[in-house]
């Protein structure tokens, strides 16, 4: 997936806003919260996920995923957009999303 595709299944999301974070990355967030991070220079995302999922990921394609960081019960995955599958992408970007939106908000995006 190139960084264009990305950048439009994310923005497609509802209240999704895009704003300059820290070093050469794009902060995604929704009503305030970040889930996404976007470094288009060197073609990789960073992904909210559970710790369990982040995991999984890692020990399915070590080539594609790789651990960020963890914190709570949330953890990060570094994605390299050069070797994932376009749609796992979009449902890791929506998993990220509903880990961030509010409730309502979640619940309103299958509706």
């Amino acid at each position: 997936m190139r960084a264009e595709e990305f950048l439009r299944t994310v923005l497609a999301l509802p209240e999704v806003t895009e704003r300059e974070a820290f070093s050469d990355l794009t902060g995604f967030r929704v009503r305030g919260k970040g889930f996404c991070y976007l470094n288009e220079s060197e073609g990789f995302v960073l992904l909210k996920a559970t710790r369990e999922e982040q995991a999984a990921l890692v020990a399915e394609d070590p080539g594609t995923f790789a651990p960020s960081w963890a914190s709570g019960r949330f953890a990060w995955v570094e994605v390299k957009l050069a070797t994932v599958d376009s749609e796992e992408l979009r449902e890791l970007v929506t998993e990220a999303w509903r880990l961030s939106a509010p409730k309502r908000l979640a619940a309103a995006l299958h509706a």
